[in-house]
């Protein structure tokens, strides 16, 4: 996905915590003929990308027992003695026009390759194909895609010295790189949500002096007013098809949860009760919705099914570990929600397992929130504070694994990770 608008800062990414027994790896600095330096560390990205998903170790550069060119050149007992179980060799060659990266993986162990690839790659593209390199080697070796090469998008919060604040809405990789302004704004904007194709936002704005949900086209910046019904217009979230919106619209009286349809425009009620229900998220087959609401007296998750000819079922709640529970999402695989967890006035990342309703809670932090899987289900981001101000975390799904991605200036929130996004 190329973006037409202007980059910004870099998200700065600390590996706070490591799994324990991450797999020992090497990746070898790629080797370059040209006559002026690559633009890219292809071999740098992809040792970072591996080292964030908490599941690998990659051995620092200058603990290299030999920095091999070709297969031939790989002496295996270097590497066995390092104990380092697998090993990643590459180069870049150029005709002119664009880059060939090759790469091969090996058992380091049996002396075999695993896998080997040439990627074509234009001179604007090398961040990208050392990510689909990351993807390929992570799922060639743990059996489950990688996601790497995703984004995430966030809003961040800056204050001038007037103390005028500015928001933005920015889209970047998902190593933090290649930030990309979507919108800026003097008023708030909130609860990003990708569509499935990965191709739009929708989002909720206050530019008009009131909450309003539009729809935006990443690429080109077009955008949509979807949702100016009276009252309250918020949360959207896609259905798996793209083809419908919920959201929470209070036209009616009460924050009820609606469905939007996109084609058409009809608008379908969903809950209806005195509560406030708000926060609605799909299940991947589209078949369930999840939401949050009061009605027990403190914000607790709830489920609803959907026909697929938009019969509304019966309610049923999902959670009853702790006096708070809102902003609940799915996994990729539909088997766990994952949802900010509140206990005595703290808040945590917590997931919950569909089946047998078993809870835990991720992070050890107290005011987190807006947590969102990433497209393989390894991974959580979320908002939290570090420091006086907003930043964003991710954790493993097993809560070993930590990151944190921060800007150098003002506060982020609301993190959304986008799903795979074909050429």
């Amino acid at each position: 996905m190329l973006f037409t608008l202007n980059a910004h800062a870099v998200l700065d990414i600390e590996i706070t915590q490591g799994e324990e027994g991450a797999l020992p790896i090497a990746i070898a600095p790629f080797t370059w003929s040209g006559t002026t330096p690559l633009p890219e560390d292809i071999a740098a990205i992809v040792s970072a990308d591996l080292h964030r998903s908490g599941r690998f170790a990659p051995l620092e550069r200058d603990a290299l027992p030999q920095q091999p060119k070709e297969a031939k050149d790989v002496q295996f007992q270097l590497w066995r003695a390092k104990k380092i179980e697998n090993l990643v060799i590459g180069k870049v060659i150029s005709d002119g026009k664009q880059y060939q990266v090759q790469f091969q993986l090996f058992d380091a162990l049996r002396g075999t390759q695993l896998i080997g690839y040439n990627i074509p790659t234009p001179p604007n593209q090398l961040r990208r194909t050392a990510h689909r390199i990351s993807d390929l080697i992570y799922e060639k070796i743990l059996g489950q895609r990688g996601a790497f090469n995703t984004y995430v998008s966030y809003v961040t919060v800056e204050q001038d010295a007037q103390g005028n604040r500015r928001y933005r809405l920015s889209v970047a990789d998902s190593d933090g790189y290649n930030e990309q302004n979507i919108l800026t704004s003097k008023q708030p904007l909130m609860s990003p949500d990708w569509s499935p194709d990965g191709k739009r936002l929708a989002y909720v704005s206050f530019e008009m002096g009131r909450s309003l949900i539009y729809v935006q086209d990443i690429t080109t910046g077009k955008r949509e007013l979807v949702a100016q019904y009276s009252g309250l217009n918020s949360a959207p979230a896609w259905s798996p098809d793209g083809q419908r919106l919920a959201m929470t619209l209070s036209h009616e009286g009460n924050a009820e949860i609606y469905l939007l349809d996109m084609r058409s425009r009809n608008l379908t009620r969903v809950t209806r009760n005195p509560a406030i229900d708000t926060e609605a998220a799909w299940s991947p087959d589209g078949q369930t919705l999840v939401f949050t609401s009061d009605r027990g007296g403190r914000p607790q998750i709830y489920q609803v099914s959907i026909g697929a000819d938009g019969t509304v079922g019966r309610e049923k709640r999902l959670t009853f570990t702790g006096d708070y529970n809102a902003r609940a999402s799915f996994s990729p695989d539909g088997r766990r929600l994952t949802m900010v967890q509140g206990n005595g006035g703290v808040y945590r990342i917590a997931v919950q397992d569909l089946v047998s309703g078993k809870v835990r809670v991720l992070t050890s932090s107290r005011l987190d929130e807006s947590p969102s899987f990433a497209p393989n289900g390894s991974m959580i981001i979320y908002a939290t504070e570090s420091g006086g101000r907003g930043v964003l975390e991710a954790v493993s799904v097993d809560g070993r694994g930590h990151q944190r991605l921060g800007v150098r200036q003002g506060d982020v929130r609301e993190p959304a990770w986008s799903p795979y996004i074909s050429n």
